[in-house]
Formats: structure tokens, C-alpha cells, sequence
């Protein structure tokens, strides 16, 4: 049935996608399903280790403070999300609720609730106490309140990443293992593409997600408006047959201290995840070593000695070094290349994209195909202000 509704639309159109993270893999789709045809290009395939959107999961929330356009992309992205799960009949999203520690002054928090409220994303305010006895193996010494969203949880990002471009191809969209060399800008439009297997190609537009490659394939553009980092991430191994860890008796959560740690239980059986959302060092995406520094590995020991005791001392089984690519104000960029109407640069993910990804590629195929505006937020002008 939709083999036949997409032959039976009339756009004649080539698309060309670089990146086949959560950006560009769900740009990609949404453009195929208009009914042109779409090359999905990606330099080590949908959820590669290199890139920002492998890993196994990550989290989907709306608590996002005042004044900002997440909160309802997530609510639109929760529709999809689930849409997809049924329509694919795989295991993208799992509910487990999400839990926000405060321990400040609490305003970023209490303007969320308004917003979270406003998008029909459920959430309720629980108190400490409250919080130690729905889950006792928490410590919430210092926390001051929370924000339980109890339809929210975990996104798994690898598996999601490849079920997207699976489904791609399968809709009649091309996938291309090949990284971008050069492109070919004259006469306000991007005329070709180059790879780095010496192949090209051409198309009536062009949309590069490519994640932290983003400023260095357009260093007068972007440059270091999209700076990577470097994130460790870590996997504790918990105790024989106990499952107070594991998400069927503990959400998602953040911890919104001096520094913000998030983790995430069970993690299909590889340990209790945890991270620090504190931007890390400079990081090259492409030849950098991914060992988790010792000093990060005690730094959390300490903090889950006083939010998770029983984990003290478990065992470290499992580690991660990802990245992030951060604009200078954390939000996303989605706008034309200045001197190629045909090209849109959409990245700046800046460590919360993932849970983002079908309602951003909505838009930005809407942009395309379409000459839909985006929301004006994520326009590159905001940096030259």
C-alpha cells in the first residue's frame, strides 16, 4: 500500500542526505515518502561508534524551561516515535518515566511545568520524600524537589538509527556507504557533490546533517559553531538477580547539581549508564581514542556514593566516549547555506538532538520539498546578531 502511494506522487525531485544519524536518517525518510527519489549518504553507516547518534539509548523528555521550541518537538516526536514503533513492529521506545532531581533554585524546573502542561506531555511535582518511597534505592539527600514525567523513558539510538534507514531502503530510498570530500558552490546554488572515492553526484537539493562534521565540511559557514566534545559514559554492573536497578523499578533520571549527571537503567542487560552532561574536552570525532579517563571513572564513584549507595563499589563492566556537537547556545541550527539556496545545514544537536530526530527530518523535509519555513529558533543568523 505505500509502495503504491509513493508511485503514485508526482514529485520528480533528487534529494540528496548527508548523515544517517537522527537528523539526516529521518530527513531522508520523510523526503522519500514524498515521492522522490532520496541518496542517504553516510561515512560509516547508521549508528556507527564514530557517530553522535550510536550507543545503545537515549533519553526522551520534555522538561526544557522557558521560552524554547523542544518541549512540543518532543511532543511531536513522541507521536512519531510511537507511529514508527507499530508501524515497524520493533522495540524503539520504552516508557520508564523520567525523573528530574532539583537541587537549585528550581526556576529553570517550575517554568517547565507550565510548558510540559501546554504540550500534553503528562509530568507532576513530587517531593523528596516522596521520591525515597516510590524508589528507595535512590538517596535524594540534597534534592530539594522533582519532576516526574511518567509517559517519557529511553529511546534506543542504534537500533533506532539503523530501523530508520532499514525502512528507508525498504520505501525505495538509496543508501550509500561514502564520506563527502568536496562540493561545488557557484551561482547561489551547490552544484555537485564529491566523495572520497572519487565518484560525484548531483541533485536539486542538498541537506547535510553530518553531526560533528558539520563545521569542518563548511569551515566559513559553521566552522566552530559546531564544536565537538568529548563525553564519557560508563556502565556499573549491579548485584546478581537484583532488579531495583533495572528500569522495571527505576526511571530515567537527571540530576540537576553542580554538575548534571543522567543515567539510565538496564540498558538491554549492560549495566546501570551513567554520564555527566558537563561538556568535556575538544574532541576529533574521526581519529580520537575512546577510553574513559580514569579521573572520570571516580569522580562518579563519588556521586552515585551519596544518590545510589549500593552501587558504590559495583564493578565498572562496560565504557563509552561519544560526543557531542554543541553550537554556542546549545540549540540547533536548520537553515540554507548563504551562498547555496539548495543546501541546508541542520546539526548543532548539542547532546539533547536524539529524541528530537522524526519531528526535526518532519520539518526539514518539509522545508525542502515543500518551502516550508522552520522555526526561525534555529536559524544561523542568531550567531551574527
Amino acid at each position: 500500500m505505500l509502495k503504491g502511494r509513493l508511485q503514485a506522487m508526482t514529485n520528480s525531485k533528487t534529494y540528496f542526505v548527508a548523515g544517517a544519524g537522527a537528523f539526516g536518517g529521518w530527513t531522508a525518510l520523510h523526503l522519500r515518502r514524498t515521492g522522490a527519489r532520496v541518496i542517504l549518504a553516510d561515512a560509516w553507516g547508521p549508528g556507527n561508534s564514530r557517530s553522535s547518534s550510536g550507543g545503545e539509548t537515549r533519553i526522551i523528555r520534555g522538561t526544557y524551561g522557558p521560552d524554547q521550541p523542544y518541549t512540543h518537538l518532543t511532543a511531536r516526536a513522541f507521536a512519531l516515535w510511537h507511529e514508527h514503533t507499530q508501524r515497524w513492529g520493533k522495540k524503539l521506545f520504552q516508557r520508564t518515566g523520567v525523573l528530574w532531581l532539583v537541587r537549585g533554585d528550581g526556576v529553570y524546573e517550575r517554568a517547565s511545568l507550565a510548558v510540559l502542561r501546554e504540550a500534553g506531555i503528562p509530568a507532576e511535582e513530587i517531593s523528596p520524600a516522596e521520591v525515597a518511597r516510590r524508589y528507595p534505592q535512590m538517596n535524594p539527600e540534597g534534592v530539594k524537589w522533582a519532576i516526574l514525567e511518567p509517559e517519557s523513558g529511553l529511546l534506543y539510538a542504534r537500533q533506532a538509527c539503523q530501523a530508520v534507514a532499514e525502512a528507508f531502503e525498504t520505501e525505495g530510498g538509496e543508501l550509500r556507504l561514502a564520506a563527502v570530500a568536496r562540493l561545488e558552490i557557484s551561482g547561489g546554488e551547490l552544484r555537485r557533490v564529491h566523495f572520497s572515492d572519487g565518484t560525484s553526484l548531483t541533485a536539486d537539493a542538498y541537506v547535510f546533517a553530518c553531526g560533528p562534521w558539520l563545521g569542518s565540511l563548511f569551515p566559513d559557514v559553521i566552522g566552530d559553531l559546531v564544536r565537538p566534545t568529548r563525553q564519557d559514559v560508563v556502565f556499573f554492573g549491579t548485584p546478581a538477580g537484583d532488579t531495583r536497578f533495572t528500569e522495571k523499578q527505576l526511571p530515567v533520571w537527571l540530576d540537576r547539581g553542580e554538575r548534571i549527571y543522567y543515567g539510565i537503567p538496564g540498558n538491554q542487560w549492560r549495566g546501570f549508564k551513567v554520564a555527566d552532561d558537563t561538556r568535556g574536552e575538544a574532541f576529533d570525532p574521526t581519529n580520537g581514542e575512546r577510553t574513559v579517563a580514569p579521573e572520570f571513572v571516580a569522580r562518579v564513584r563519588e556521586f552515585l556514593a551519596l544518590r545510589f549507595p549500593a552501587l558504590q563499589h559495583a564493578p565498572l563492566v562496560e565504557t563509552r566516549v561519544c560526543q557531542y556537537e554543541n553550537t554556542p547556545d546549545y540549540h540547533f541550527i536548520v537553515d540554507q547555506h548563504p551562498a547555496a539556496g539548495n543546501c541546508w545545514l541542520v546539526g548543532g544537536g548539542s547532546g539533547h538532538g536524539f529524541k528530537h530526530g522524526p519531528a526535526l527530518g518532519e520539518m526539514v523535509a518539509a522545508a525542502v520539498s515543500q518551502g516550508k519555513t522552520p522555526d526561525p529558533f534555529f536559524r544561523l543568523s542568531r550567531f551574527t546578531r
